[in-house]
């Protein structure tokens, strides 16, 4: 009896863990013997974003209908659950985990140590040894890591020829070192183009929760706007939506980032800086089905086209030719080495 009631408990456990973390299938109609199981673990904010989550999910369901994959995602909740997530995945023997985000470095490494048969593939992955030293993933696991701090640049010297008052603002999610980036590039950008613009800058928190918090974006927003800014750019997952009903309140302009987020705010979105990790998390998979698998680190920038800013015929009426030409310049000379984005704050 005793032996059973311990089965029992570790019974219960494993099913309470399952429901946690809510699992949900997507199977293509493709039914041949070399099906690719593939598994994505949502970041913060989840599938629904608009931005960063949404990217990873539809190159997968892209996968799933070109290439026959089968996918499992899962939405984890707080802390431990995101190891929970990928291990489940692992354990159940997934050709391939995707995680998307950075707060997922840690625990992805120690998974993809754990299950050295399974390919992981961690978006923004950013792990540091106690010295502060980056530390290289194993050969089953690649990070894809980008230069956003290019396509900053870019949108920063946008907004900077657009702006009427030369006060333009920036609201981040999370104050790390992911997002200074954005912020550093942003700030260079408009200051290559125009002296004396100034930056305000405000970040919605020091934790992962600064990236779903609507009602933070649009306090700082107002009051960026407030001190005469009237552009941001916000670099914060669903945070964001706030700086975009802030914009629509007052009649300001914002800037996307990660996807096309015109369809947020229509007529308030100047731009938005991509982060194509929708093409290199698809890119993943056809290497892996192609036999052409390469672990290690894969940085993507202007040169390999995984960042850019939206100019189509939507918001092109929008931008200044002033500034479209400033862009596009500022675009050959990064690609050519000429000019170097930088990637942290001025100060740090």
């Amino acid at each position: 009896m005793k032996r059973i009631g311990i089965w029992l408990g570790v019974l219960v456990a494993i099913n309470i863990a399952l429901l946690t973390i809510r699992p949900a299938r997507s199977r293509s109609h493709d039914s041949g013997p070399h099906r690719l199981r593939v598994g994505l673990v949502f970041d913060v904010g989840g599938r629904g974003d608009k931005s960063f989550n949404d990217l990873a999910y539809a190159a997968i369901e892209r996968a799933t209908k070109v290439l026959g994959v089968e996918a499992q995602y899962i939405e984890p909740g707080e802390g431990g659950d995101r190891e929970a997530g990928i291990r489940l995945l692992a354990a159940e023997g997934f050709d391939l985990v995707v995680a998307a985000g950075y707060l997922f470095s840690d625990d992805m490494y120690a998974v993809a140590k754990d299950y050295p048969k399974v390919h992981f593939a961690c978006i923004d992955y950013a792990k540091f040894d106690p010295q502060g030293n980056f530390v290289v993933p194993p050969p089953n696991m690649v990070a894809l890591k980008f230069r956003e701090e290019e396509g900053s640049y870019l949108v920063g010297a946008v907004a900077a020829l657009t702006s009427k008052s030369h006060v333009l603002g920036f609201v981040g999610g999370m104050d790390s070192p992911l997002i200074h980036k954005f912020e550093a590039g942003y700030t260079a950008g408009a200051h290559a183009v125009c002296k004396d613009c100034r930056v305000v800058v405000g970040y919605a928190g020091v934790t992962g929760e600064a990236f779903k918090n609507p009602g933070k974006g649009k306090e700082l927003a107002l009051a960026q706007f407030g001190s005469g800014a009237d552009i941001i750019f916000h670099a914060s997952g669903s945070t964001g939506l706030g700086v975009f009903e802030a914009a629509r309140q007052l009649g300001k302009l914002a800037i996307g980032v990660d996807a096309d987020q015109w369809d947020e705010a229509p007529g308030r979105i100047l731009t938005s800086m991509l982060k194509r990790s929708d093409v290199t998390t698809y890119r993943i998979m056809t290497d892996l089905l192609d036999g052409k698998w390469q672990g290690g680190v894969r940085t993507f920038g202007l040169r390999e086209e995984g960042v850019d800013y939206v100019y189509d015929n939507r918001n092109s009426a929008m931008i200044p030719r002033a500034a479209r030409d400033a862009a596009e310049r500022l675009r050959a000379e990064i690609i050519a080495g000429k000019v170097r984005a930088p990637t942290e704050r001025v100060g740090e």
